[in-house]
C-alpha cells in the first residue's frame, strides 16, 4: 500500500509539474515572448487562451484514457500518460520563439499544450484509481486524497523551480531562462517511471477482469447509464478548479503586472500550495469519518463568504495583500474543496465504468472551472470598468453551484465499491 500511495503521489506530482509550469509562464512568461505584438492586454488573453487549450483537451485525454483504463487496466494507462506529458513539456523548453519563426511558434505552442491536455486528462483517473481500489472502505478518501495532493506538490515544484531560475538569470529570464524549468522535465519523468513500472495493477480491477465480459465502450455506458452523475460530479468539482484558475493563474498575472516582486508572488504561490498539500491530506482523512458531502459543503460555505475579501487582498497592488489571498484562498479553502473530491467522484461509479466516468467528469470541470477562469475574469474586468465586482459574483456563483451540486449526490463513504 506504501509503494501505491507513493506512486499515486509522486506520479501525479511530477505531471502536474509539468502541467501548471505552463501556466505559470502564460502568466509571466509567453505573453512577452510568443504575443508581444498583440499589446499588453490582448497578449495576455492570447496567453491565457493557449493555457486553455490544455484544458479543452483535457476531456478528450480522460475519455481515450478511461476507455483503455476500464478495458485493459489502470497502470498501462499510467505509465503512458508520463511518457506523453514528459516529451511534450521537454519539447517546449526547446521551442522557437515568434520572433525567430513567426507563426509557427505561438502554433507549435498550442498543439504541445493540447498534447500536455490529453496526458494529464488520463493521468488523475488512473491515478486516483491505484491508490482508492486498492484501500480499505474506511480509509478511501485518505488513499485516494495522495492523487490529489500531487497537483500541489506539483505546483510548489513547478513555482519554486520558475522563482530560483528567474532570480538567477535575471535579465536574461526572458531570453533563456525560462527554458530552464521545462527541460527540467524530462529528468523528472524517468525518476516517475521508475517508481510507476514497479506497481501492481489493483485488486478491484483484476476481480473484475476475471469475473467479467470485455467491455467494448465504457464511454457509451456511463452517458446511457450514469449521466445524473457524470453532470453532479462535474458541477461540484468546478468550485476548487475556479478557485484554481482566480488564485494561481489570473491572481499571479495580475499582482506582476501591479507591480508587485515577481519572485515574491511566486514565492508566496509555492507557499500557498504547501498549505493546499495539507489541508488536502486532513480534509480528505476527516472526510472519513464525517462524509464527503459534509466536508464539501463545509468548505463551499466558507468559499462563498470570503470570495470578495480576497478578490479585494489579490488586486491591492500589495505583496502582503497578495499573500494573504493566496494562502487563504489557494491554501484552505481549494485545499478543504480539493481534499474529499476524488473519492467524492469515484464512489458515484461502478468499477466497470469507474475511470471513464470519474475522468469525465473531474475533466469536464477542469476545462469550464479553470481552463476558462482566467479568460471569463480577464473579460470581467474589462467589462467591470478595472473592478473586481463582476468577478467575485462570478466566484460565488460557481462555488455555489458546486456546493448545491453536492447535496443532491448520495454519501459514498458507506458504499462498498466491489
Amino acid at each position: 500500500m506504501r509503494r501505491i500511495l507513493s506512486s499515486s503521489f509522486i506520479g501525479s506530482a511530477i505531471e502536474y509539474y509539468d502541467f501548471i509550469l505552463y501556466a505559470t509562464a502564460a502568466s509571466i512568461v509567453f505573453n512577452k515572448v510568443f504575443f508581444a505584438d498583440l499589446g499588453p492586454g490582448f497578449a495576455l488573453f492570447a496567453s491565457f487562451a493557449t493555457l486553455a487549450t490544455g484544458y479543452v483537451a483535457r476531456p478528450l485525454g480522460g475519455i481515450l484514457f478511461g476507455h483503455y483504463g476500464d478495458r485493459i487496466g489502470r497502470k498501462k494507462m499510467l505509465v503512458l500518460s508520463m511518457l506523453l506529458m514528459g516529451g511534450a513539456t521537454t519539447l517546449i523548453g526547446v521551442l522557437p520563439v515568434t520572433a525567430q519563426v513567426g507563426i509557427i511558434a505561438p502554433v507549435m505552442l498550442v498543439l504541445l499544450r493540447i498534447i500536455q491536455g490529453i496526458a494529464v486528462g488520463g493521468e488523475w483517473g488512473g491515478a486516483a484509481l491505484m491508490a482508492l481500489e486498492s484501500a480499505p472502505q474506511q480509509k478511501r478518501g485518505f488513499a485516494a486524497s495522495f492523487a490529489n495532493a500531487g497537483g500541489p506538490a506539483g505546483a510548489v515544484l513547478a513555482t519554486l523551480v520558475v522563482s530560483g531560475v528567474s532570480a538567477a538569470s535575471g535579465s536574461h529570464f526572458l531570453d533563456w531562462g525560462w527554458r530552464i524549468p521545462f527541460l527540467f522535465s524530462a529528468l523528472l519523468i524517468v525518476v516517475g517511471m521508475v517508481i510507476r513500472l514497479k506497481v501492481a495493477e489493483t485488486p478491484m480491477f483484476r476481480k473484475l477482469a476475471r469475473a467479467s465480459e470485455k467491455r467494448k465502450l465504457p464511454l457509451l455506458d456511463v452517458l446511457r447509464n450514469h449521466p445524473r452523475a457524470v453532470i453532479i460530479t462535474l458541477i461540484a468539482t468546478m468550485s476548487f478548479y475556479c478557485c484554481q484558475g482566480i488564485l494561481t493563474v489570473w491572481g499571479v498575472s495580475v499582482a506582476v503586472e501591479n507591480g508587485v516582486d515577481r519572485e515574491g508572488v511566486l514565492n508566496w504561490k509555492a507557499a500557498g500550495a504547501v498549505l493546499t498539500l495539507i489541508v488536502c491530506f486532513y480534509t480528505a482523512r476527516l472526510s472519513d469519518r464525517i462524509g464527503r458531502r459534509t466536508m464539501l459543503t463545509i468548505a463551499g460555505i466558507g468559499g462563498i463568504v470570503l470570495a470578495y475579501p480576497l478578490l479585494m487582498l489579490l488586486t491591492n497592488g500589495t505583496l502582503w495583500g497578495f499573500a494573504i489571498a493566496i494562502v487563504v484562498g489557494n491554501g484552505i479553502v481549494q485545499g478543504a474543496l480539493f481534499g474529499p473530491i476524488g473519492a467524492y467522484i469515484a464512489e458515484q461509479f461502478p468499477t466497470h465504468v469507474r475511470y471513464t466516468g470519474a475522468s469525465l467528469s473531474y475533466q469536464g470541470a477542469s476545462l469550464l472551472g479553470a481552463g476558462f477562469t482566467p479568460m471569463i475574469v480577464t473579460g470581467l474586468m474589462i467589462a467591470g470598468g478595472g473592478t473586481f465586482w463582476l468577478v467575485g459574483a462570478f466566484w460565488m456563483a460557481v462555488i455555489l453551484a458546486g456546493t448545491i451540486a453536492v447535496r443532491f449526490t448520495p454519501e459514498g463513504t458507506k458504499v462498498k465499491l466491489d
